[in-house]
């Protein structure tokens, strides 16, 4: 797939949206000049805008939105916004107040798409007490942990429909699923999931789930297209795991004379998802979403996919018991 729109599902049954396949992701995009950031992707030709509530960044996502659209040719109806549910607002008589604090803050009527974040449903904890929620019920606690609460996906997902019914969101979706989750969900969705946003790139191919969506007419969305570069200074990922550095993408990246963020990210759109790479540096913008002009052969890419070691640098198996005191896998 070379075009640059994948066709979403709305709440029907045939595809009647469409999400442009490179957007600008905003996790770990600090909030100083993001406005300023924002107003400039969209001028060089961003449509697509990947936000969530735990970002912490969305008011000043907001401005960069509304300043675009009051001095560029830019409309709403030309964006692709999207932004999440987090973990403490599973219980269905929060899921619509914290929609609207999201919309709130991105200055916007409505959602194209908006997403359950994780598969994990934490207690409470009301935004006039801390926003965004976080990880932890008590952060200043003597030996502060997460706080898992029983609710049933299906009972959040439901109140993700009633949105939609609101005309609130054009589109629900998930992250972090797998196929079980997923045909769960399936099975008693009366909207079904449009969209699945998951960890992406060539160390973590995700051959099955990807043919999945594709064949349930579920759009994937791939977060850390890059692969290492933002788990570098979390800890998570080395310097030596840096796609961006492999010789493999190197030598691709000379034969088609682009450069290496370009052959990762061309990867991936080509075979049929989305990329939301992150940056914070405007002169990066252009060169993130320049990957419509060229493609690569079926051997090229065949090497890239051949890098595929099932590498996952963001698993809350391992990352929410160090950091937060709490063992929670889901992968497993």
């Amino acid at each position: 797939m070379s075009k640059a729109m994948m066709d979403v599902r709305g709440p029907g049954e045939v595809a009647d949206t469409q999400m442009p396949s490179v957007g600008l992701g905003l996790w770990k995009v600090g909030s100083e000049n993001l406005g300023e950031l924002v107003h400039e992707a969209i001028r060089v030709g961003y449509r697509h805008l990947d936000s969530a509530c735990d970002y912490g960044n969305e008011c000043e996502v907001g401005e960069g939105l509304q300043h675009a659209l009051a001095t560029s040719s830019c409309h709403r109806k030309d964006l692709w916004v999207t932004s999440k549910l987090w973990n403490t607002f599973h219980e269905p008589r929060y899921v619509r107040p914290a929609l609207e604090r999201t919309l709130r803050d991105l200055r916007l009527d409505y959602l194209d798409s908006y997403l359950i974040h994780f598969p994990i449903a934490l207690e409470y904890v009301a935004p006039e007490k801390r926003y965004p929620p976080g990880w932890f019920f008590e952060p200043d606690a003597q030996s502060p942990s997460m706080h898992s609460i029983k609710v049933p996906i299906a009972e959040t997902w439901g109140a993700m429909e009633e949105l939609v019914d609101a005309g609130l969101v054009r589109t629900i979706g998930v992250c972090n699923f797998g196929t079980s989750l997923l045909r769960n969900l399936q099975a008693g969705a009366r909207i079904q999931p449009s969209s699945l946003q998951i960890e992406l790139h060539p160390m973590l191919t995700q051959e099955k789930l990807v043919r999945f969506c594709h064949e349930e007419g579920i759009a994937v969305t791939a977060f850390s297209p890059l692969g290492a570069p933002s788990y570098v200074p979390l800890a998570m990922a080395t310097e030596k795991e840096s796609l961006l550095k492999h010789q493999v993408i190197l030598d691709i990246a000379a034969a088609v004379t682009r450069t290496p963020a370009q052959v990762l990210l061309r990867w991936g759109v080509q075979r049929g998802t989305a990329v939301i790479p992150k940056t914070s540096q405007p002169n990066r913008l252009l060169e993130n979403i320049s990957v419509f002009d060229f493609s690569l052969s079926a051997d090229q890419m065949l090497a890239v996919s051949k890098l595929d070691e099932g590498r996952r640098f963001n698993d809350p198996g391992d990352f929410c018991e160090q950091a937060f005191n709490t063992f929670c896998p889901i992968y497993e």
